[in-house]
């Protein structure tokens, strides 16, 4: 008897959350415990979100080569925009490599693609106090595998907003 009461009480439950859920605006005061649904912000023009979806937070690089490609320049060109668009946020540009060779070379190779973004960046007019750079080598490595796209994918500048 008694699991037939909680049965009841369990399903007396979920009609009223679905009423509430279904109830037009007006009458939400009576659905007490139904928060009124929140825009999602983590897309809004200005956003970190809108930063990494809509204009892109990497570039990618040849094998051994901090020389920027066309697509990154593409890219960095929509980043320069956004971000005097935004002033207010800093950033760091990461620079990375893929697991082949020493972690010294990858470290210096990835301080190379981490300037080459800031130089790029600071000649379109983002405000050079506002760029850090860090060279992470190989030791962040976006895909895992000795493959070619695996290290295609970790030869990258990362622009981190702050």
């Amino acid at each position: 008897m008694a699991l037939i009461r909680n049965n009841v009480a369990v399903i007396a439950l979920l009609l009223l959350v679905a009423a509430c859920e279904s109830a037009p605006q007006s009458m939400s005061v009576a659905c007490v415990g139904t928060p009124p649904a929140l825009p999602d912000t983590r897309y809004l023009p200005g956003s970190p979100g809108d930063f990494v979806t809509n204009i892109g937070d990497r570039v990618f690089f040849d094998t051994n080569s901090s020389a920027l490609r066309s697509d990154a320049l593409a890219t960095l060109t929509r980043q320069a925009v956004w971000l005097r668009a935004y002033p207010n946020y800093q950033l760091t540009v990461e620079g990375h490599a893929d697991e082949r060779g020493t972690r010294e070379y990858n470290l210096g190779l990835g301080d190379r693609r981490a300037h080459a973004v800031k130089r790029f960046l600071i000649a379109q007019g983002v405000a050079q106090a506002r760029l850090k750079i860090i060279s992470w080598g190989k030791e962040r490595p976006v895909a895992f595998g000795s493959n070619d796209l695996a290290w295609a994918q970790s030869r990258r500048a990362v622009t981190v907003l702050e």
